[in-house]
């Protein structure tokens, strides 16, 4: 498989930049090929201007976004990683949806509704929050995290083979807990991929 990652913290130094480098060995190790996307690193801008609209329905595209679904194109499967910042993606990465998934490439509409257009056979997020189980409990975690991109985003462009795993209480967790949580997402997305 060709394995496109796109990766959305702002610090080199995170478990979450721990998680990328993680899975990514793992990966290649299978004998994947694997591209990585780190938007902070990139510079990604994330704003869907008004004349970005305008350009989109003329089939007009940023060199950025170009780049972007060029990437697309060449993966077989997605992996999304990042941290959860109100009960959300980073705005990098919402951005980066919005410029990304353009109609016409990822989706397009039929006199039956939204037909989608990506080509992935699998795409999964791995998210890592602040809160605890316990502080988080009784809220349907997993939908309110996941779903609007596992569900949302992916099954409209066409992808139906989905997942997520959600790494609750990293700042909490300590050395040992976060090494489990580090073998525990190795192991989700070797079996996933």
């Amino acid at each position: 498989m060709n394995i496109l990652i796109v990766y959305a913290h702002p610090n080199p130094d995170s478990f979450n930049h721990a998680i990328l480098e993680r899975v990514q060995a793992a990966l290649i190790d299978k004998g994947y090929q694997v591209r990585v996307r780190d938007l902070y690193a990139m510079g990604f801008d994330p704003v869907l201007s008004g004349n970005d609209l305008v350009d989109i329905n003329v089939g007009k595209l940023a060199d950025d976004v170009a780049v972007e679904q060029d990437m697309l194109r060449w993966a077989t499967g997605l992996l999304f990683i990042y941290p959860v910042w109100w009960f959300d993606r980073p705005a990098i990465l919402k951005g980066w949806f919005d410029r990304v998934l353009t109609r016409g490439f990822a989706f397009d509409y039929s006199e039956d509704g939204a037909v989608g257009l990506l080509t992935q056979q699998k795409a999964a997020v791995i998210m890592s929050t602040g809160g605890t189980d316990f502080e988080l409990e009784g809220q349907d975690i997993e939908a309110l995290l996941a779903h609007p991109v596992t569900e949302g985003t992916f099954k409209f462009c066409g992808i139906q083979a989905t997942a997520h795993k959600v790494l609750m209480g990293v700042p909490v967790a300590g050395n040992a807990g976060r090494r489990q949580m580090l073998d525990e997402t190795e192991a989700f997305v070797c079996e996933f991929f």
